[in-house]
């Protein structure tokens, strides 16, 4: 242990520092200070979208059942949740925090079956492997995303059959609505911040089409639904880069934006649409959706800031340091503040239902 205040190496089993005379204890602030500095930082982030800061939440204890042992038979029964028969009462519905973990074994099988289709385009110069390739590698990080969202949803009624097909149908949607704006915009459509008005908006319109469905009320189930239109746009997007730039440039650098942009994915279009559709669910919840719920004041604090994350996201920083672009590390992280606080919220709100009942 070294001494933060004169930087000496301390003896083993010493209270105090041999050169400067502070205690151990002093020394040990360090931690605590850290941590203080970061629960600042996500109280004020929260306090900016309008939603209350994460309680009760312990990221190990989140993430505590990733590396525990699971059977065959445990994700089978997690993959037959959400239909008629197998939605459970709310009563039922759990309102602490879950012990997601299916997420991560998808990613894995995906990153195994990537790597396969790698050894058999590159090694073996199979151009049959090419597609699935670039299909894999543009999934990964979305579905194993969209899987942990909906790990999350606590009231379990939204089976897989329709986040698939909301993926799919809202992926493609968003995108048609992207590129007609575009058309409609001209040469203002390159703008970054007019990029992030755009999408975010072509992927808001799905998410609207989708709330008509009062079946759909709670605010988790808002994040998820946005999460998949969100995985559809950018499994769909990022193929297209991978093609484009693989049939300009060649397989390097295919490889290359594959794996960047697989990285990126973990701080944008899934996490974005998912705040956009939990906003918009906690100014609906049980009505009818109206229009003029747009204007409400907690959906426009949450919806701006996915606008502005977005907007700065695509602008061109020089924040790289070891070609990491700094400025993208940082709204990622503001990005899953917000979503842990979202989760927060929606798990206070099925625990006030199960109150009322």
């Amino acid at each position: 242990m070294y001494c933060k205040f004169c930087g000496k190496q301390m003896d083993e089993g010493a209270l105090f520092c041999g050169i400067c005379g502070k205690s151990v204890n002093d020394n040990k602030n360090d931690e605590g200070d850290v941590k203080k500095i970061f629960s600042n930082i996500v109280h004020k982030v929260v306090n900016v979208a309008g939603i209350d800061t994460p309680s009760e939440l312990k990221l190990s204890n989140v993430f505590s059942d990733v590396f525990k042992k699971h059977t065959h038979e445990e994700a089978e029964r997690l993959f037959i949740a959400g239909t008629a028969q197998t939605t459970p009462n709310v009563q039922n519905a759990l309102d602490i925090w879950p012990k997601p973990w299916l997420f991560a074994r998808i990613f894995f099988i995906i990153i195994i079956c990537y790597f396969g289709l790698y050894l058999g385009y590159d090694a073996f110069e199979n151009e049959n492997f090419l597609p699935g390739l670039i299909i894999m590698g543009s999934f990964m990080v979305p579905i194993s995303l969209l899987i942990f969202f909906w790990e999350m949803n606590t009231p379990q009624n939204i089976s897989i059959y329709e986040i698939i097909k909301i993926l799919f149908i809202g992926g493609v949607i968003s995108l048609i609505i992207t590129t007609l704006l575009d058309a409609f915009l001209g040469e203002q459509s390159s703008s970054v911040i007019i990029i992030g008005i755009v999408e975010e908006s072509a992927k808001l319109l799905p998410i609207i089409w989708i709330v008509k469905n009062r079946k759909y009320k709670y605010i988790l189930n808002g994040l998820l639904i946005g999460a998949a239109i969100g995985a559809g746009f950018a499994v769909f997007e990022s193929a297209g880069y991978a093609l484009r730039i693989g049939l300009q440039f060649g397989a390097e650098k295919m490889y290359s934006i594959i794996l960047i942009r697989g990285i990126l994915a973990a701080g944008g279009h899934v996490v974005w649409a998912s705040l956009s559709g939990a906003a918009l669910f906690m100014v609906k919840g049980e009505q009818k959706f109206r229009w003029d719920m747009l204007l409400d004041i907690r959906f426009l604090r949450i919806f701006i800031i996915v606008m502005i994350m977005h907007g700065l996201w695509d602008m061109d920083f020089i924040t790289s340091i070891m070609g990491i672009p700094i400025h993208m590390v940082i709204l990622t992280l503001i990005s899953w503040i917000l979503v842990f606080g979202v989760i927060s919220v929606g798990l206070k709100e099925i625990s006030s239902l199960k109150n009322t009942i």
